[in-house]
C-alpha cells in the first residue's frame, strides 16, 4: 500500500505513517522456524516494484531460511522506497478524537490520523480451543506459532493439532525425530493430489467464503475448508507412505495426555496446536465497531460502520498472493479520500 501512496506523492512519515511493532523488517516470517525454506512455504509473491531492485523471491536462494531472505528482501524494498517505518512501534489503542483518530503506543507516543489503515494480520493473534482438560496437561504445549526447531523434540510422543498446512508442516518436521506423532482433527481432511488446492476456481470459492463473511460481520471461517489440502512436494514423501492420516479430535485432555472417541487414554509428552489465528484487532476495541456476529463488516476493504477505517489484508484479502492487490486497492481508496486524482 505504501507503495502505491509514495507513487501518487504522498511523503512517508508526513502525510502517512506505517507502525511496526517487529523488530525489523519482515513480518511474521521473520518469527518463522529456521528450518523453513522457500520452497516448503506458500508461493511468497514479490511486492509491486521490486524489480527494480534486482530481487525476487523466484530466484532467490532457497537454502537458506525462508525467515532470513523474506526479511532481507523486505527491508532492503523499504529502503529503496524510503517508506521510513517506525519499528519497534506498538499500538496498545486507537480512540476517536472529534475529528479523526488518535492512535497510542506503548511508548505513550499518540499519533493524530484522518484515516487508519489497519494490516496488523493474524500471527500475534494464535488461536487455541478450549479443550476440557487443556489447563491440567503437565507436558509442553504451544501454538505452531511458538515452534523453532525440531531438536527440541526429539523422542518425544506428539500429538499434532489442526486441518491445515500448518499441522501438515509441523508433522514434516517431527517426523524421524519425534518418537511418535499423531495428528488430530475436528474434520475429515480432503487432499487434492498434485498442487491443485491453489486453482484459480477453488481459490475464488475460498475468498468469497471469506467475503461474505466479512459482509456479514462474522467471524472469518478457515480458508481450506474450501480450497482441502494440495499434495506439495514438501509432503509427498509422507503422504505417498500414507503416514498422513488424521484421527478424530479426541475428546478430553489429561494430565498424562489425551482420551481418545473410543475411550482409551494415549500418552503424550508434546501437543502442537495447529489451530490456526485470528484477526488482530485488539488495539481497535475502543472504537466499538465488533459486530454481534463475533466480527467487522468489511466490503471493499473498508469497514461499513466508519467508512474512515481500512482493514487491508482482512477477509478474502488475507493471503500472499491478496496481499498485492489489496495494498493497490486501500491506496486508491485513500487517495480518492484524500482528494488526490485517479490513477
Amino acid at each position: 500500500m505504501a507503495y502505491y501512496l509514495v507513487r501518487a506523492g504522498l511523503r512517508p512519515g508526513e502525510d502517512f505513517v506505517i507502525l511496526d511493532r517487529g523488530p525489523t523488517a519482515g513480518g511474521a516470517w521473520q518469527s518463522r522456524w529456521w528450518a523453513l525454506r522457500l520452497d516448503d512455504a506458500h508461493r511468497v509473491h514479490d511486492l509491486p516494484g521490486m524489480h527494480r531492485l534486482g530481487l525476487s523471491f523466484a530466484t532467490a536462494d532457497a537454502s537458506r531460511p525462508a525467515r532470513e531472505v523474506v526479511s532481507e528482501y523486505y527491508a532492503a524494498y523499504e529502503d529503496f522506497y524510503g517508506l521510513d517505518v517506525r519499528r519497534p512501534a506498538t499500538v496498545d489503542r486507537v480512540e476517536y478524537r472529534p475529528a479523526g483518530f488518535a492512535v497510542h503506543q506503548t511508548d505513550s507516543v499518540v499519533i493524530d490520523a484522518d484515516l487508519i489503515v489497519n494490516a496488523s494480520g493474524s500471527w500475534q493473534s494464535p488461536y487455541i480451543p478450549d479443550i476440557p482438560g487443556r489447563a491440567s496437561f503437565v507436558g509442553r504445549q504451544l501454538h505452531v506459532q511458538q515452534f523453532r526447531t525440531r531438536a527440541e523434540f526429539r523422542d518425544q510422543r506428539v500429538a499434532v493439532v489442526g486441518g491445515g498446512t500448518s499441522a501438515i508442516s509441523m508433522l514434516v518436521e517431527l517426523h524421524g525425530v519425534a518418537a511418535s506423532t499423531t495428528w488430530f482433527t475436528r474434520r475429515p481432511v480432503v487432499f487434492r493430489p498434485g498442487d491443485v488446492g491453489h486453482t484459480p476456481e477453488l481459490g475464488a470459492a475460498a475468498v468469497e467464503q471469506q467475503n461474505q463473511a466479512a459482509r456479514a460481520g462474522l467471524v472469518l471461517p478457515s480458508i481450506v475448508s474450501s480450497t482441502g489440502l494440495s499434495v506439495t512436494p514438501y509432503m509427498r514423501a509422507l503422504y505417498d507412505a500414507g503416514l498422513l492420516v488424521a484421527q478424530p479430535m479426541f475428546d478430553r485432555i489429561e494430565p498424562d495426555g489425551v482420551r481418545l472417541v473410543d475411550g482409551t487414554g494415549m500418552s503424550l509428552d508434546a501437543i502442537v496446536w495447529a489451530t490456526g489465528f485470528r484477526a488482530e484487532l485488539g488495539h481497535l476495541a475502543p472504537l466499538d465497531i465488533t459486530e454481534p456476529g463475533g466480527g467487522l463488516q468489511v466490503e471493499d476493504g473498508r469497514l461499513v460502520r466508519d467508512r474512515r477505517i481500512f482493514l487491508a489484508g482482512y477477509g478474502p484479502q488475507a493471503s500472499t498472493i491478496g496481499a498485492n492487490r489489496a495494498g493497490r486497492a486501500t491506496a486508491r481508496q485513500l487517495l480518492a479520500e484524500l482528494g488526490y486524482p485517479p490513477r
